[in-house]
């Protein structure tokens, strides 16, 4: 549909709303309208007048990752959830509150004046909770904390039809048994739209220490790691940062806890790397994305004993302008080709990557611009695929809530 006929479709809704521009495409796909409610009863109302005119929706917060994912098929509507921005800290309880639109930066410095903290990290600056939320990243410290799903405990989310659904508690499901909170955890929007989430925090440790070694490639780091993630030293994240340019892989391992315990367990992991880096400060780049703004990143998720071996096949494959950074502990992480890098070859790191990673994944995360439109197999094998449609199917039957986002095409 057209700009004039979406406003017409949503007008009684009263919500405010826009024609959209290039500034507000997804992927390259440029929304009709741009919708803005302010609270959870009008986006329940942009959606169920959206269900009776048969639009295609599509949400964003702050826009950090419009360029992440598969691109909509089309939308005629953006619901923009910033807003919705309300926070209820329970600084007793360990929990806190939050609208979608709450910005994360803001939400880590409340939680941090408490002495507590959401042990996630968005990966991009100015990422809102409902974006982080729908597109599942965690960060580094989901080694010892887990992932970003582990650490909701309620969610509202309004369906494709317009009504909200709530859960909350420590058994978190909704009326129909599906566990709310982690379905759409990573759904990309394309089950409903994530209005609130409730998390669980954790305290803010008293001190910290980072250990750094330097080795040859992943396959010599292999060892390391696991002398480290076998001892009693309880780290809470072990990453590799791999750099463009041939130079070796930065091992960083973090601990933290009590001040009087800290150092003596990060002294006795520099005896088992063989290292003398031992600081109080996180390295540049820490819990971001790796490569340049625009760079296709592929995203990596292994056993650990798999991943240096996938790592040597994608740099033997994509060359030494590519990077990486990710967690050699949860074996999870990212990998940046070099901006130009073009479609032919990307088909071909992805190809020799999975074949060297028969038991993980490696997916495109997010394409250069140029590559936008070009046949390219982002997903590779998923197990599972059939159920997730299934599930699919069951929330959204018309497939009108970011179409092509996800496995529903």
């Amino acid at each position: 549909m057209g700009p004039e006929q979406v406003l017409a479709a949503i007008g009684a809704t009263g919500v405010r709303a826009r024609p959209g521009t290039g500034d507000d495409a997804v992927v390259g796909t440029v929304p009709a309208v741009v919708a803005r409610p302010r609270d959870t009863p009008e986006v329940s109302a942009l959606l169920g007048a959206a269900a009776r005119h048969g639009l295609r929706v599509a949400a964003a917060g702050n826009g950090t990752k419009r360029d992440w994912g598969a691109a909509p098929t089309g939308c005629d509507l953006l619901v923009e959830t910033g807003e919705l921005a309300g926070i209820e800290h329970a600084r007793g309880d360990l929990v806190v509150r939050t609208g979608a639109g709450a910005p994360m930066d803001g939400l880590r410095a409340l939680l941090g004046r408490a002495g507590q903290r959401l042990t996630a990290d968005p990966m991009v600056p100015g990422a809102t909770v409902g974006g982080t939320v729908a597109a599942g990243v965690s960060g580094p410290l989901r080694m010892l904390h887990g992932p970003l799903r582990d650490l909701v405990i309620g969610m509202t989310v309004v369906r494709a039809d317009g009504v909200a659904a709530s859960s909350g508690g420590v058994v978190v499901k909704n009326v129909a048994g599906f566990d709310l909170g982690k379905l759409h955890t990573g759904g990309w929007g394309t089950l409903g739209v994530i209005t609130s989430v409730t998390f669980r925090l954790h305290p803010v440790p008293a001190a910290f220490r980072l250990v750094g070694a330097r080795f040859p490639d992943p396959v010599a780091a292999a060892g390391p790691v696991g002398a480290v993630l076998a001892s009693q030293a309880v780290p809470a994240a072990v990453e590799l940062d791999w750099p463009p340019g041939g130079g070796p892989v930065r091992l960083f391992v973090l601990v933290e806890g009590a001040a009087e315990g800290v150092d003596a367990r990060a002294g006795g992991i520099a005896a088992l790397l063989g290292a003398r880096d031992v600081r109080d400060a996180l390295p540049d780049g820490w819990g971001t994305l790796p490569g340049e703004p625009e760079c296709t990143v592929l995203k990596i998720a292994a056993p650990i004993r798999g991943l240096p071996v996938a790592l040597t096949a994608l740099r033997a494959e994509a060359g030494t302008g590519c990077s990486f950074r990710g967690s050699a502990g949860a074996g999870v992480g990212y990998a940046a080709l070099p901006v130009g890098t073009g479609a032919d070859r990307v088909a071909r790191v992805l190809a020799r990557t999975r074949d060297a990673l028969p038991d993980g994944s490696v997916t495109v995360l997010r394409q250069s611009p140029d590559l936008r439109g070009l046949p390219l197999d982002r997903w590779g094998e998923v197990p599972g695929a059939e159920l997730m449609r299934a599930v699919k199917d069951r929330f959204d039957p018309a497939h009108r809530l970011a179409p092509g986002r996800f496995l529903d095409h």
